[in-house]
């Protein structure tokens, strides 16, 4: 499939999409949003895939969403297409049935940052920054920003964030737990694929059925979620995967997944 605003390429069991806006400092517009749902669905569906890995490129990650769609909004049925449209992208991201991850290098601000935040697992280089400046700009974030940056950081830091709309270092990023690990500059990339090379070395049903067990627990109380949990160790122990690795493990032998 050819894409126009990102492109696509396959390093072992990494499928990385980056973002390919330089002009407009990777600024995601509506167009965008629906290449890189339609990028991760084709990611998903392979099975030589392990991990999706979302980058904006050594420079910057992404200055946000297109401001040019958003001054063409001009009626509040609009407005609701145009921000459905990215959740239907963050949502994506979330329920894919693999990980993903950010790779960012430079600026990542606004909606860049509501996208990395649906995103399972943040990797950053040193000297990049992150925000969301809306109220600069009288208005809020509309793609989940003051839903999981407080899931993320914690209510009283997101509001900080929100409050201020100034951007913070890679520094406190990963202080504050934004980002999952901090690299040195420009190695962003190379430390998401070798994440991902580690995957492939597990069960993707086990790799799935985590990160749903974890997204739906989130929005569920303590018992609700145990029991979810509960059902799905339960189904997984009917897979062929399941039989293999605990065969591997006590024959001290590598494992061979099927996904099955």
């Amino acid at each position: 499939m050819d894409f126009i605003t990102i492109k696509t390429e396959q390093d072992g069991g990494a499928f990385v999409i980056t973002l390919n806006r330089p002009d407009r400092r990777n600024a995601v517009s509506v167009q965008a949003m629906d290449e890189l749902i339609a990028a991760a669905r084709i990611a998903e569906s392979d099975s030589s895939v392990f991990g999706v890995i979302i980058t904006g490129g050594d420079q910057f990650f992404s200055a946000g969403a297109d401001l040019n769609d958003a001054l063409a909004i001009s009626s509040s049925s609009e407005g609701v297409e145009y921000f459905n449209r990215w959740h239907r992208l963050t949502t994506t991201l979330e329920g894919l049935a693999k990980p993903v991850l950010a790779a960012i290098e430079g600026f990542c601000v606004t909606g860049g940052c509501e996208l990395v935040l649906a995103c399972d697992i943040r990797v950053a280089g040193e000297g990049s920054t992150f925000g969301i400046t809306s109220s600069k700009i009288g208005t809020v974030p509309g793609a989940g920003g003051t839903q999981r940056l407080p899931r993320v950081v914690g209510a009283a830091k997101a509001l900080e964030i929100l409050f201020s709309a100034d951007t913070i270092d890679a520094a406190e990023a990963y202080r504050i737990g934004l980002i999952n690990r901090l690299v040195p500059k420009g190695g962003s990339l190379a430390e998401a694929k070798s994440m991902v090379a580690v995957y492939t070395q597990r069960a993707p049903l086990s790799l799935a059925w985590n990160k749903r067990a974890v997204y739906t627990g989130l929005q569920m109380d303590l018992k609700s979620g145990l029991e979810l949990e509960s059902f799905l160790v339960t189904a997984i122990y009917g897979t062929s995967d399941r039989k293999e690795g605990i065969s591997a493990f006590l024959e001290k032998r590598k494992a061979t997944f099927t996904g099955k």
